[in-house]
């Protein structure tokens, strides 16, 4: 895990987002930003860690993790491990997500469910407005390449 220049940890988790979940957010820097507010360690994780690293440069996101080139499952083990916040989280979107988090003792939830928590909006819930969902194809690509 990476540190701030300040070294404020003051949160309460350690909020972790599988690759595909982040993406299901209409604005994932607001979410960083929001979750920064009330969280030790903010990141994202994924098998793919290049697509990880795209998205975190892409978006302009602080990612507190440094995955190097392990699978998530040995990632979220060792964020857990190394992570002093009483509470972790992690934010997946399948049954696999949910086997991990079981297995590595963070809590499982879903977009929808912390979206509704937290105030954030999901890609696509924009009221009926009739735009497009900007986040359609970032989630189509998702599940063909992961």
């Amino acid at each position: 895990m990476s540190v701030p220049a300040d070294g404020d940890r003051s949160g309460e988790m350690t909020l972790a987002f599988e690759l595909a979940a982040i993406r299901e957010f209409a604005d994932p820097e607001t979410v960083f930003a929001d979750a920064r507010e009330w969280s030790r360690y903010v990141g994202v994780v994924a098998n793919d860690t290049d697509a990880v690293a795209a998205f975190v440069a892409e978006r302009d996101v602080q990612q507190d993790f440094d995955l190097g080139d392990r699978d998530i499952w040995l990632n979220m083990k060792g964020i857990r491990e190394s992570s002093d916040a009483p509470r972790h989280v992690f934010v997946g979107t399948t049954p696999e997500d949910r086997r991990i988090a079981d297995a590595t003792g963070w809590e499982f939830r879903r977009p929808a469910e912390v979206a509704d928590a937290a105030g954030w909006s999901l890609a696509g819930s924009d009221g009926g407005s009739g735009s497009p969902d900007p986040g359609l194809l970032a989630r189509l690509w998702a599940r063909i390449s992961g």
